[in-house]
Parts: structure tokens; sequence; C-alpha cells
């Protein structure tokens, strides 16, 4: 069974920074990309970034792309997004998740397992 926790959610002023991690347990890290998701207060979920086994491949939402950047250690079964610039609009609860496949993907049905969700809140 797969565990996976995240941390490092808060309340941060607008153009201020946060570092989400999230520690995998119970499955074979290296072998599944993993994704962040969001979902904003009264919204769907939404796709945010994610990344392949080795680290070197990433997508992100256009939202984000050039603010938030993900990264894994596949040694500490972690993956990481930090964010910078943020806005409020970034305001959500975060989830991280781990692929059901071996393929990347932004469709949360890609995704098999999920973390609790850390809540990010960022105001103005």
């Amino acid at each position: 069974q797969v565990q996976l926790v995240e941390s490092g959610g808060g309340l941060v002023q607008t153009g201020g920074s946060l570092r989400l991690s999230c520690a995998a347990s119970g499955r074979t890290f290296s072998n599944y990309p993993m994704g962040w998701f969001r979902q904003p207060p009264g919204k769907e979920r939404e796709f945010v970034a994610n990344i392949n086994l080795s680290g070197l491949g990433t997508t992100y939402a256009d939202s984000v792309k050039g603010r938030f950047t993900i990264s894994r250690d596949n040694a500490k079964n972690t993956v990481y997004l930090q964010m910078n610039s943020l806005k409020p609009e970034d305001t959500a609860v975060y989830y991280c998740a781990m692929s059901s496949t071996a393929l990347r993907s932004p469709s949360p049905r890609m995704y098999n397992s999920w973390g609790q969700g850390t809540q990010v809140t960022v105001s103005s």
C-alpha cells in the first residue's frame, strides 16, 4: 500500500515562496512518474506539474510555468514543488500523486495514489 505524505504548506504573502515536499513509501518510488495537483476553493482539482522517472523530464501547467519547479530525489523517495512568485490565485490544497503507469500525464485519472493534501494560502 502506497503512502504519500505532503508537507510544507502554509500562509505566505504575494510574491513569496514555499517549498512543498511529498514523501513516498510502500512502492518502488523510482519506478513511477509523480505529479502535483491542486484544488482551489470551490473548484475542481487541476494539474500543476509532473516529473518522469529520472527527474529530467517535467511538464507544467501554463499558469505556473516559470514560477514553479518540480523535482525528485529517488534516494529519499521524495518529490518537491518549489513555488516562487506566489499569487493569490495559487491558493489551494496541493496534492502529490503517484502515476499508475510509467507514463507521465496531466490527467488525475492516471494517478492511483494520492496524499492527504497540504493547504497553501497566498494573501494579497
